[in-house]
């Protein structure tokens, strides 16, 4: 015997019930009102029990039909409201999306993006973290993250990087500083050795300076390390000195009041990506949140020293 119980029986069962007709569950059902008599029949051999008694003028249900009907309505009931939270994921009109990035990359456009995609959907949630570069690819690996938007750190082979944008590095410090006179762009051979404050290793800016930077004696005599742009802000504004920035971090919000100033001879540039874990697929509210990104990042006016990327991701074309 068959004792397959599908939600095609709970339903048919749920109908009848309701109507105490099988002609007019059957017509509810938009089914013959033979199948929907053997599709009860069906349900009633599965489960051994009788569910209905029929008589010349309605469909009673059994006394075991009675207990059971509350449980049915009540499977039938969170089914349809799991599909129906499923559906609106996928339209966007709820879902959580889990995100780090770059303070400097919120500040310019993250912000902004997120902005714009609640306007059209209202009942998406957001988790935004800034956290260093180390930590930012361990989190998509693990999982933590729906995708990133920072520099590559480690470069994990479980994860995909493909670029945003580019950004030169230069010097920000205070304009009363002499490395604040004049126009245009410093020489690395013209910074002092004196006065540097370094980022940490752990951070993006800080790998970067060190594995692509050129063998400028000032990394080897900081006096100071910070690990995020609001500490460098704090420290650069009550005492001084400099520090090296891609062109996007020196123009987050507090910086307007610090000078920067492009770095040549030579010229070093950091690569800022969107960092998903690879074999993954994005929900689909993290898709449309990162075209509306990608739109924010092409209509703006980004600052000098920042070049986006010419072509989108293939996945969100």
């Amino acid at each position: 015997m068959n004792r397959t119980v599908t939600l095609r029986h709970l339903r048919c069962f749920a109908e009848v019930a309701d109507s105490g007709s099988f002609t007019t569950a059957a017509t509810r059902l938009f089914v013959t009102q033979s199948a929907l008599t053997a599709t009860i029949q069906q349900f009633e051999e599965a489960v051994g029990l009788k569910l209905f008694d029929r008589n010349t003028r309605r469909v009673v249900m059994t006394p075991e039909a009675v207990r059971f009907k509350a449980e049915a309505d009540k499977i039938l009931r969170e089914f349809d409201a799991a599909i129906s939270d499923l559906e609106a994921i996928a339209q966007s009109q709820k879902g959580h999306v889990r995100i780090a990035a770059a303070a400097s990359a919120i500040y310019q456009f993250l912000v902004q993006a997120i902005v714009s995609f609640r306007e059209q959907y209202p009942a998406v949630s957001f988790t935004l973290r800034d956290a260093g570069a180390q930590q930012v690819e361990q989190l998509v690996v693990d999982g933590e993250l729906d995708f990133a938007i920072a520099s590559r750190y480690k470069g994990f082979d479980e994860l995909d990087y493909v670029p945003l944008l580019t950004d030169t590095f230069g010097v920000v410090c205070r304009p009363d500083s002499a490395l604040a006179q004049g126009n245009g762009p410093l020489k690395w051979a013209e910074l002092p050795a004196e006065g540097y404050v370094a980022f940490t290793q752990d951070t993006g800016i800080g790998t970067v300076l060190r594995t692509e930077g050129p063998a400028w004696p000032g990394f080897d005599n900081c006096q100071f390390e910070i690990s995020s742009s609001t500490s460098l802000l704090a420290v650069l504004t009550e005492g001084g000195g400099f520090s090296i920035v891609p062109a996007l971090a020196g123009k987050v919000a507090g910086f307007e009041t610090l000078t920067f100033r492009e770095l040549e001879a030579p010229v070093l540039k950091r690569e800022v990506c969107l960092i998903t874990r690879r074999l993954r697929s994005l929900s689909p509210t993290a898709q449309r949140l990162l075209r509306v990104l990608l739109e924010t990042i092409h209509a703006q006016t980004l600052p000098a020293g920042v070049v986006a990327a010419p072509a989108a991701p293939a996945s969100l074309a």
